[in-house]
Order: structure tokens, then C-alpha cells, then sequence
């Protein structure tokens, strides 16, 4: 028992005790659903899951040539393309304006933050009784203003921008926290050496602020294009993927097949794969990049 004790005392060797729960969690959770998640994708497995056939490749031939799961790639994409330069772009802006520390600015990081930390089913019931075409104010508001009744949440074209600002609404204060940790890191003296310079704001931002946060600015890119490519909650709470699959992400549709009448699991684990695939591809790029500029 004493040569235990002594074995564990170590400080690099008891830090394994502290994190076991969590790699426990992770493998549990995460490593061992991904590997049975490929193994599936060969079988053709229905819910019940009482027997499997193997398939090989059918599954990832039958994705590729599935409209319903090429539009809905289509439509995460449209979607990551309105929500990350959005959230990253103007999480940036808003940060260096509340960066410093005082009371005014601390309000606003905490009123920033409040979404964050609120339920996604909350806010897509929210969201949706606010843009409800018969008893959401903003929908009677526009009414009175004379711009007619608009059906935000059901007309193809327009819902899938109000999903993406419902979800940059969402998450917008993680990524502004983050910047604002980001810059008050900076040295002032950079600021102080610019200011004597003659330098104004906007000058300071571009050319000390930008350039000294990128490898964060990098780190938030990442994030912000995983979390995009894997949105589902705000989508199910709000639309369910409608009108007319025009706001069915990839997630959404793994789901509905997964746990839908036709369920094919294995058909679902292969759309998954392809997803994680393409997951995988652009943060690993995106993660080489922000070592580099570390």
C-alpha cells in the first residue's frame, strides 16, 4: 500500500487520478459511440438493433445519391456560411468595444453571456412565439408598420436566416468572452507606443489588436465551423427541418432516419460518418493554422 501511495504522490503521476473521470466520461461517451458508429455504417441495423446485415459500402453509395441527404449538406452549409462569419467577425468588433474593465462594460459581458448558459429548447420556443405570424409581437409590429404579415418560421428562402440569427443570438457571448479575454492580454504599451504615434482607434485595432489575438480569432473559426456543421437543437425546437427541408441540417436528418418509422441505423451512422469526415478535414486545417500563427 506505502509503495502505491508513493507511486501516485508524484504530482505528474496523480494528475491521471484527478482526469480519470473525465477520460472515463469521454471514452464512454464520445470514443466508444464513434467506433461503433463506423462499425454500423456497414450494416444495414434497424432500431431494434436485434440483428445486422452486412452491406459493405451500400450505405455510403446510398448517401451519395440520396436528394434529401445531398440538400441537407447544402443546407448546413448555407447555414455556416451565414453563422461563422457573423459570429466571428462581429464578436471580434464587439469585444474590443467592451475589452476594458468597468462597470458599464462587465453589464454588457454578462448580457452578452446570458444566452449561452439558457437551454436551446427555452430559446427556440422562445424565438418561436416571438416570430409567430399570428401571435408573435415582432410578426404584429412589422404588420403595423405597414410590411404585410410574414411567416418567418415557414417561408422557404427567409426561415433558414432566422435559424442562423436565432443561433448566433445563442452562442454569440462564448465567443465575445473569449475575444475580450484575448485582448486584455495585449500589452498596453503597444497601445500607449501607437497612441503617441498619433495612431487613432480603428488604426490600433486593425494593427495591434487584430494581429495580436489571430491565433484566438483562429481558435473561435474552429469551434464556431464544428459547432455550425453540427447544428440540430435550435433547428428541432423551431422548424423540424421544414418548410419543405429547406432548414434540414445533416444532423437533422441523421436523426430523423436514426429514429424515424424507416429507421436504418446503419444508413445513419454511414451520413454520420461522412459528416465527421468532413469535420475532421476542415479543423484539422484550421487547427494547423492557428498553431502556426501561435
Amino acid at each position: 500500500m506505502e509503495k502505491i501511495r508513493k507511486y501516485w504522490n508524484r504530482p505528474s503521476r496523480s494528475a491521471y487520478v484527478f482526469i480519470a473521470p473525465s477520460i472515463i466520461l469521454l471514452i464512454l461517451f464520445n470514443i466508444i459511440p464513434l467506433i461503433m458508429a463506423f462499425g454500423l455504417s456497414f450494416f444495414d441495423v434497424p432500431i431494434t438493433m436485434n440483428h445486422a446485415t452486412f452491406v459493405g459500402w451500400d450505405n455510403f453509395v446510398e448517401a451519395f445519391h440520396d436528394p434529401r441527404f445531398i440538400n441537407s449538406l447544402k443546407v448546413t452549409a448555407i447555414f455556416t456560411g451565414i453563422e461563422v462569419p457573423v459570429q466571428v467577425l462581429g464578436a471580434l468588433v464587439i469585444a474590443a468595444f467592451i475589452s476594458k474593465n468597468n462597470k458599464r462594460n462587465k453589464f454588457l459581458r454578462a448580457v452578452y453571456f446570458l444566452p449561452v448558459i439558457c437551454s436551446a429548447t427555452v430559446i427556440g420556443i422562445m424565438w418561436r412565439m416571438i416570430l409567430h405570424s399570428n401571435i408573435g409581437f415582432i410578426t404584429a409590429a412589422l404588420q403595423s408598420m405597414g410590411l404585410g404579415k410574414i411567416n418567418f418560421m415557414n417561408t422557404p428562402g427567409l426561415t433558414i436566416f432566422v435559424i442562423s440569427f436565432i443561433s448566433i443570438w445563442r452562442s454569440f457571448g462564448i465567443s465575445t468572452i473569449i475575444y475580450v479575454t484575448a485582448i486584455q492580454q495585449v500589452s498596453p504599451s503597444l497601445f500607449e507606443a501607437a497612441q503617441m504615434d498619433g495612431a487613432g482607434k480603428i488604426l490600433q485595432f486593425l494593427h495591434i489588436t487584430v494581429p495580436s489575438i489571430r491565433p484566438t480569432f483562429w481558435y473561435i473559426m474552429m469551434t464556431r465551423f464544428a459547432g455550425a456543421l453540427q447544428i440540430f437543437d435550435i433547428i428541432y425546437v423551431t422548424t423540424n427541418g421544414g418548410p419543405n427541408y429547406t432548414t434540414e441540417s445533416t444532423v437533422s436528418y441523421i436523426y430523423s432516419r436514426a429514429f424515424s418509422s424507416n429507421s436504418s441505423m446503419g444508413y445513419a451512422s454511414a451520413m454520420s460518418v461522412v459528416l465527421f469526415i468532413i469535420i475532421m478535414f476542415i479543423t484539422v486545417l484550421m487547427y494547423r493554422r492557428m498553431v502556426k500563427e501561435d
